[in-house]
């Protein structure tokens, strides 16, 4: 009896301390734009509560780790929901200017880009906000580089949206060695 009253109590007090309220690998770049990891439908609906207005979405429904209904939940939350499907190993220019158009569509939207762990978020993160906001490389490389360091397939899509918007990569401070995931 005396356990099982010490469970619900453990359960009733602990488990909302427990519970993450912000997704995993959250970065939020300013007041109305940030990137992240998988959200829960309960984080969804916090992140509706902090203002958020928009997500979008950087993988396929199919994807390991995705939420089933995704869309479906922010819509419950009352969040617009954009999908965008990014292939992991092949990301391209035109996945990016789709990704542009939808940004500077409702630039006044705030949005959560995510992804399953906030690697293809954070990179398209990066160069919306180097190309599109004028945020300096040094400054959107190292907040991209708090979540991971880009493998040799997506420093060459960064490298090949920055040059076609007439951007160096290169400045003080900024390593792009690739990342060597293990296999």
């Amino acid at each position: 009896m005396l356990t099982r009253l010490l469970l619900t109590l453990i359960t009733v007090f602990a488990a909302p301390a427990l519970a993450e309220p912000l997704p995993a690998n959250f970065i939020e770049y300013d007041e109305g734009f940030a990137s992240s990891g998988q959200p829960t439908p309960e984080q969804l609906a916090t992140l509706a509560e902090q203002g958020f207005e928009r997500i979008v979405y950087l993988a396929f429904s199919d994807h390991k780790g995705s939420l089933e209904g995704l869309d479906r939940h922010a819509e419950n939350a009352g969040l617009e929901f954009v999908q965008i499907p990014v292939v992991w190993d092949a990301p391209s220019a035109s996945d990016y200017q789709l990704f542009s158009a939808v940004m500077q569509a409702s630039s006044d939207r705030s949005t959560l880009v995510h992804c399953q762990v906030n690697y293809r978020a954070s990179a398209f993160s990066f160069l919306h906000r180097v190309v599109n906001l004028g945020v300096p490389v040094a400054q959107a490389k190292a907040d991209m580089n708090k979540v991971w360091t880009p493998t040799a397939e997506w420093n060459a899509f960064i490298f090949t949206v920055l040059d076609e918007h007439d951007i160096d990569a290169q400045c003080d401070g900024c390593d792009w060695t690739p990342w060597e995931p293990k296999r």
